[in-house]
């Protein structure tokens, strides 16, 4: 049975409670939650008049580093001197994450006013949580007027319910193997579903060539009659020695010749310079069509500012020291490959492991790759799609991974810090959801 709310009287957790409990939420639930049409979608645009259509939009799709590449853009673009929208998903600690203004998450009061003034077009309608959510984004960027907004992808592409918007630039990020019961399940089915954000006539920037479904984009570029870019057949980059909890730096190169020399990034990743050079390739197609300039300048204070920007969390981000405590919202094989390759180049004397898991993911695949030295605290998010604690810790150690159970992720960090020596690491993941606890 559903709570009973009356909506005309509710203030900001009672409306959130009502989003999270009306309606289906992929974050929380998973595939039920997931539509393979944009009927409703379609439905919501209409009723609000298409509100995305007052301004100018990037759209960002990919497996991983799609969020981060948003971020950046917004950031540069803020430090341009631009008003700019941003959309994202899922949020960790905070809802009003997901739309944001130069930084600033959209007020409470715009999100009860929201649901109270169109409640009853969504009891008509029946739409999802993360439809609802795009509709919301959309029109408090047209409310505030921003001059450009840079819009994520949800889940796929081709029928997410971001995509009925018409951008100035489509960016597609790296291609992995991710929610396969839904987008396909091969590399060359998920990349077919992120290329329909590629609209006609319309420039597509791909960060990162992977050869095998380099002529999937190709292809579908072609028949939008749209030019595409790899960045990465563009722009390279050589990792300067940096403080690497705090910021890394990279000299860029534009075609072989110096370009960006000393860039700063506040994202410390090693996998950000992927995400890096696909922000760059699309700032500059923004300058050559001429409707916003963007300097030099801007894009230095703009790439080293991201977390002050735009509130960006989760991504191989520093908790403490002493012992070192490291989380990253990485969570399926390409992701977490990255992350256990930067484990083990940062250094440490022992490794403790806080991992939990959503069961629709490739569980047994993920645990493979993970250190087996390492003392590890298996826990489950506080959602309904985490995987059990006890059937993880199971698995683990059928392929050699040792440590104990944990009913909640603040446990174990709590057990993991009375562990640990000053010199060790502690790293959070395995899911965006883990990390959002640890954040909380």
């Amino acid at each position: 049975m559903q709570p009973n709310f009356e909506i005309s009287k509710m203030n900001y957790q009672q409306t959130l409670n009502y989003l999270f409990s009306q309606l289906p939420m992929y974050q929380r639930v998973g595939k039920a939650a997931y539509k393979a049409d944009l009927g409703v979608t379609l439905a919501l645009d209409e009723y609000f008049e298409h509100p995305h259509k007052h301004y100018p939009t990037v759209h960002v799709a990919g497996t991983n580093g799609k969020g981060s590449v948003s971020h950046m853009l917004a950031s540069v673009l803020k430090e341009s001197g631009y008003k700019v929208g941003l959309y994202t998903s899922p949020h960790l600690k905070d809802f009003r994450e997901r739309i944001r203004i130069n930084g600033e998450m959209v007020p409470e009061k715009f999100v009860v006013d929201f649901v109270k003034i169109h409640k009853e077009k969504f009891e008509q309608i029946k739409p999802s949580f993360f439809e609802m959510t795009v509709a919301m984004a959309f029109e408090y960027f047209a409310q505030e007027k921003v001059d450009i907004a840079v819009v994520e992808v949800g889940l796929g592409g081709r029928l997410d319910s971001t995509n009925v918007i018409s951008p100035e630039i489509s960016v597609i990020t790296n291609i992995g193997l991710d929610h396969t019961d839904l987008l396909g399940d091969t590399i060359e089915k998920i990349a077919y579903e992120k290329a329909g954000v590629i609209k006609p006539n319309t420039p597509v920037v791909i960060s990162q060539t992977q050869p095998e479904i380099r002529d999937v984009f190709k292809d579908v570029a072609q028949e939008k009659n749209s030019s595409i870019v790899f960045a990465d057949e563009i722009y390279g980059g050589t990792e300067q020695i940096t403080d690497q909890t705090l910021f890394k730096e990279y000299n860029i190169q534009e075609n072989g010749k110096p370009f960006l020399e000393s860039l700063r990034l506040d994202l410390v990743g090693d996998y950000q310079l992927y995400n890096l050079i696909g922000a760059l390739a699309t700032i500059k197609i923004l300058n050559k069509q001429g409707r916003f300039k963007v300097g030099e300048d801007s894009i230095k204070k703009g790439l080293c500012s991201i977390a002050k920007n735009t509130g960006i969390m989760g991504r191989w981000q520093t908790l403490g020291q002493s012992p070192l405590i490291i989380c990253d919202t990485g969570h399926n094989t390409d992701g977490v490959r990255q992350l256990v390759n930067q484990i083990q180049n940062t250094p440490h004397k022992h490794l403790h492991m806080i991992i939990g898991m959503v069961g629709d993911k490739n569980v047994e695949g993920i645990l493979k790759m993970l250190p087996k030295e390492a003392t590890y605290y298996f826990t489950r998010a506080s959602i309904p799609r985490a995987l059990d604690a006890e059937i993880l810790t199971a698995k683990a150690r059928i392929l050699g991974l040792n440590g104990e159970t944990h009913k909640s992720v603040k446990g174990a960090m709590e057990e993991a810090k009375k562990n640990a020596g000053s010199n060790d690491l502690i790293f959070i993941g395995g899911s965006t959801f883990v990390v959002a606890d640890a954040l909380i």
